[in-house]
């Protein structure tokens, strides 16, 4: 992406060994309780009182730590689901236990091809992008992508998205069964699949979808929400009545672009969902509007490139945020994000990064 720039990446060895190895202790994120039975916890929460990363320790050190729907996560900094793989395609360029959580890339009950290229093309200060969900599906997924998430050290989110209430409720019920997931994002907001988007544009759906899923598991339900509507706040409302223990947001913006020479679009889906710092102003008014909207907490997102652009979203009123677009850019982004962080606590005087989560200062006598 040309209008962007972007600081060289450098293969984190340390990160190769703890992500690839296969040593050490296996995380456990099972969720103690069930849902009404207090906070949930996972098995191998850090100590409240948890610093920096050893090794990255400074003489300023902010605790960087916050917990989203009882996930008790060492930074707020995660992968954007669909724009990080199963993880362990970026084991050679950043340290993954330095992530805050991992996201993997929506499942579906049946492997998707995707849909045909061209799907992702460069536009001014972003991507355009219709993969059409392409992942190996569920049963592939437990068998063959599970085993190594299992060994990393951060809690996993794992995104489903189907094409029906039922297989929504199927997919958590597959997810649920499983040991070492922490939680579950349900992708019911995606604009380059037939249907999908319909889930999140109307709050009936919506609730249906949040609903069915709550009935099948205990694990907390993140719904990822659209852009793509009138009033964000009212979705967020309906998947907050049906069961939600969080909220993602923002999804990409449905947009299009034009080869003008050969009068044909520059993706074979015509349409795809725009990303990157071009949407990012969009992005941190909603998740402000939804944080007004609901008492949730909020993963935000959206053309995150710096620790800057993310204590956006928390100010905003975000309690962890999500790099997707820039790792395309630079694979260790999200690393580079929490390293910034550190280094904006301690400029900042910041002890406790949570702290920050709904700070806007509005000017006075604004009562927007």
């Amino acid at each position: 992406m040309s209008q962007v720039k972007a600081g060289s990446h450098k293969a984190a060895s340390s990160g190769q060994q703890a992500a690839g190895s296969g040593q050490g202790p296996v995380a456990s994120w099972r969720l103690a309780g069930g849902r009404g039975q207090g906070e949930r916890v996972a098995d191998r929460e850090a100590p409240a009182e948890a610093g920096p990363l050893t090794g990255h320790s400074s003489p300023f050190s902010a605790d960087l730590s916050v917990t989203v729907a009882g996930i008790r996560m060492q930074n707020p900094v995660l992968s954007a689901s669909g724009t990080f793989g199963y993880a362990q395609e970026f084991e050679r360029y950043v340290d993954l236990n330095r992530m805050g959580a991992i996201v993997v890339k929506t499942i579906t009950r049946r492997p998707r091809p995707g849909n045909p290229p061209p799907r992702i093309v460069e536009t001014p200060a972003g991507m355009l992008n219709a993969i059409g969900l392409q992942n190996v599906g569920i049963e592939a997924f437990i068998a063959e992508k599970l085993p190594y998430l299992r060994r990393l050290a951060p809690p996993l989110i794992v995104n489903v998205a189907g094409e029906s209430v039922e297989d929504f409720r199927e997919l958590t019920r597959r997810i649920g069964d499983q040991e070492g997931i922490a939680g579950i994002e349900l992708n019911i907001s995606c604009p380059n699949v037939a249907g999908g988007l319909d889930f999140s544009t109307d709050p009936q759906l919506a609730h249906r979808v949040v609903k069915a899923a709550r009935d099948t598991t205990t694990l907390p339900l993140i719904p990822k929400l659209s852009p793509n509507v009138a009033d964000i706040a009212a979705i967020a409302r309906a998947v907050a009545e049906a069961g939600a223990d969080a909220i993602s947001l923002i999804n990409t913006l449905l947009g299009m672009a034009i080869d003008v020479r050969t009068r044909r679009p520059r993706i074979a889906n015509v349409t795809g969902g725009l990303s990157g710092p071009a949407i990012r102003p969009v992005a941190v008014r909603m998740v402000w509007q939804v944080a007004r909207a609901v008492k949730l907490p909020l993963i935000g997102m959206g053309g995150i490139m710096t620790a800057e652009d993310a204590v956006e979203f928390l100010l905003a009123g975000a309690t962890a945020v999500a790099v997707g677009t820039a790792s395309f850019l630079d694979p260790g982004a999200a690393v580079q994000v929490i390293e910034g962080l550190e280094h904006y606590c301690a400029a900042q005087g910041v002890r406790e990064l949570r702290t920050l989560t709904g700070a806007l200062e509005l000017p006075s006598g604004n009562r927007t």
